[in-house]
């Protein structure tokens, strides 16, 4: 009797292609919102990026609590030089925050005073758009 491995193998190879490529153009969708909600923090427009941001982000801290933690985190840092993607992964749940569909995007990113890792999270949002619900610089 032949083993059925290699078939169930092959089988859980070929679902794992079939969900990467149906994820592939969220993930696409989510790094653009991001990268324009970057744009504003690069900009200094940090009000505007609470604006952008995803509901979820927005009822989890007040707008004035969020420019000023955003303003003493990237001021010192001067200007963006080059920001490249290190990773991009599709989740649809992460630690404290309600399931839905989630990109978590790690860029290496070069400011005028410092090497940074930024963590942002874009998600889809209630209106059906990528909003970016979380942002860590380390």
């Amino acid at each position: 009797m032949k083993s059925a491995v290699p078939f169930l193998a092959a089988v859980l190879v070929l679902a794992g292609a079939l969900a990467w490529a149906q994820e592939e153009p969220q993930v696409a969708e989510a790094e653009t919102a991001a990268l324009s909600w970057l744009a504003l923090a690069d900009a200094g427009d940090f009000g505007s990026t609470w604006d952008q941001a995803a509901s979820l982000f927005q009822g989890s801290i007040p707008k004035a609590t969020w420019v000023g933690a955003l303003g003493n985190a990237r001021q010192p840092l001067g200007r963006m030089i080059a920001r490249k993607v290190k990773t991009a992964v599709f989740k649809r749940s992460l630690p404290g925050a309600p399931d839905g569909e989630y990109v978590v995007i790690k860029y290496d990113t070069q400011f005028e005073h410092h090497t940074a890792i930024e963590t942002v999270t874009p998600m889809l949002d209630k209106d059906g758009s990528w909003k970016v619900s979380g942002y860590f610089i380390n």
